[in-house]
């Protein structure tokens, strides 16, 4: 219990790195309008077809949620996907209501 204590500390410190990503308007306005998704595995994923520039956006946002989601991995001793879980977990929690995100073994679903 006081493992997943310290990955809560560490995710609520990390979020704040997170917040910046997920507040660029681009990313925020690909979400309304249903383009992009929070997936369970902490990674955020492609609901339909979308332009260059947001694909590259979500490119640059899971390359630095995956970095930082190793730096936690390596710290608190446990696998990567581990962590990626409790961070999937956290940003689907986070989702506003009306945008999509992807549970294990589902499709796309508004929340």
């Amino acid at each position: 219990m006081s493992n997943m204590k310290n990955i809560s500390i560490l995710f609520l410190a990390f979020g704040f790195i997170f917040s910046s990503y997920l507040a660029a308007a681009d990313l925020s306005t690909a979400k309304s309008a249903g383009l992009i998704g929070e997936q369970s595995d902490g990674y955020i994923g492609f609901v339909k077809a979308v332009p260059d520039d947001v694909k590259n956006l979500v490119k640059d946002v899971n390359t630095k949620r995956k970095e930082i989601y190793q730096q936690i991995a390596k710290k608190q001793k446990i696998s990567l996907s581990e962590v990626e879980k409790i961070g999937g977990n956290k940003a689907m929690n986070k989702t506003e209501t009306g945008h999509y995100i992807k549970r294990p073994g589902e499709g796309w679903s508004k929340k």
